[in-house]
């Protein structure tokens, strides 16, 4: 296990921040980065990933929704593929590396593998995702649902501000919706998906390491909740005659608070709050809020909203109020796939890093190819924490030990018969191999 990452990682790594770096330069904003789907941007960046890719002379394509892939061929032809890549689209104001670090970190491997003239047992395929962020069109990942197949009619039809739907966007970049199919990937010769991505939270930076396994994507529930009351006059109406739904909410929120900070790995964030009528001098008739709910186990999410949904009800009939509670999204966790993460761990030891798990508190690609094939993530000590916002960063050291980390993996699974297997055959042997009850 060598005790620093390589001069050629460094150099490496050198050159895959640059290239994030001239990513960010393809924004639809002048003086922030934000690019979402099939926006003119999304082209730009295809243009430079291609440039980047030609010295490798391998395939290359743009499936129908937008997705750029590349095919680094096996030691044979018709041999099983892995999937590695993560997303080009950016949240408004954005930080330069979530996403396309995972990109031009997939790209870097690709390099790797070309420059020792090594090809493997399987096929390495990058997949550049057009859109993770659902900032467009306010449904997220659909590059990835593309591959499994769920990038449906109801969500083609999805318009965004300017009325445009997913279907017209899709035309509009010069791709053909009908070719959507042709996208999805078939679990009998793929053999995983691996993402690269930045932590976006503070865990790693406080606990002191580079990189981590990924072990499970947590479960969300997002809901609107409103308190309704009375509107009345502020001056003239005593304290214990008022139904004011902006008190409500406050106290609602300070259980929400309560909440998660009794219950480990618990997040509970209220967002949004809209006030009805408005006025300095009017009792509030309506708070409107919204709630995002965390936690790695659905039973714990469960629990915690169960608790919470109780006490907004509580709260409303002691002031006499009215209460409506509407599920917006309710997304369970996402384990990863234990062969692959127990991989990972290994590579970590071969880039000098402590092997350390942790649950992903957002959402990401991997969570959706999960649905499909075994799938793994690796993450990337964030600074300070900062993500979604140009603060975002990431060290150069640690970069070179996840391209040391990459290479290593990517050694480890061509030898291994168990990752070589295809899904449903592992599937079948774990069954066989688990002792009987």
């Amino acid at each position: 296990m060598p005790p620093t990452t390589s001069e050629a990682a460094i150099a490496r790594a050198t050159e895959v921040l640059a290239r994030c770096q001239a990513l960010a330069r393809f924004s639809e904003d002048p003086d922030s980065l934000r690019r979402t789907f099939l926006s003119p941007p999304l082209r730009d960046c295809h243009k430079a990933i291609l440039a980047w890719l030609k010295p490798l002379n391998i395939s290359t394509t743009i499936d129908a929704a937008g997705n750029l892939r590349a095919l680094y061929p096996a030691t044979t032809a018709a041999t099983p593929r892995l999937l590695i890549g993560s997303h080009l689209d950016t949240v408004p104001n954005a930080g330069v590396y979530d996403g396309p670090l995972g990109v031009v970190l997939a790209i870097a491997l690709l390099e790797e593998l070309h420059g020792q003239n090594l090809h493997l047992p399987f096929a390495v395929e990058l997949v550049a995702f057009s859109e993770e962020e659902g900032v467009r069109f306010g449904a997220p990942f659909l590059g990835s649902r593309a591959l499994i197949g769920t990038l449906d009619e109801n969500l083609l039809n999805r318009r965004d501000a300017n009325g445009i739907s997913i279907r017209e966007a899709i035309h509009n970049f010069g791709l053909d919706p009908a070719q959507l199919p042709a996208a999805q990937i078939h679990p009998d010769n793929v053999r995983g998906y691996l993402e690269f991505h930045i932590e976006q939270g503070p865990v790693l930076d406080h606990l002191g390491l580079p990189l981590a396994a990924v072990e499970a994507i947590v479960g969300q529930s997002r809901l609107s909740i409103t308190f309704t009351g009375v509107a009345n006059h502020a001056g003239t109406t005593p304290m214990d005659a008022r139904h004011d739904a902006l008190a409500a909410a406050a106290e609602w929120m300070v259980v929400v608070e309560n909440e998660a900070s009794r219950t480990s790995g618990l997040v509970a964030t209220v967002g949004v709050i809209n006030v009805l009528p408005g006025a300095a001098n009017v009792i509030p008739r309506e708070a409107r809020l919204t709630l995002d709910i965390r936690h790695q186990s659905d039973a714990v999410r469960s629990d915690s909203l169960h608790a919470l949904t109780t006490r907004a009800q509580e709260i409303a009939t002691r002031r006499n109020l009215s209460l409506n509670i509407a599920t917006l999204i309710d997304q369970r966790s996402v384990a990863m796939d234990p062969v692959l993460t127990a991989q990972i761990e290994s590579a970590l030891r071969f880039a000098g890093c402590t092997p350390h798990r942790m649950a992903s508190g957002a959402g990401h690609d991997a969570m959706i190819l999960a649905e499909r094939v075994p799938s793994a993530m690796i993450f990337l000590r964030t600074p300070g924490g900062i993500s979604h916002d140009p603060a975002e960063s990431v060290r150069l050291e640690d970069v070179a030990r996840a391209i040391d980390c990459g290479v290593h993996l990517l050694k480890q699974l061509a030898a291994s018969h168990e990752f070589l297997q295809s899904p449903v055959a592992r599937s079948l042997s774990q069954r066989t191999d688990s002792p009987r009850a």
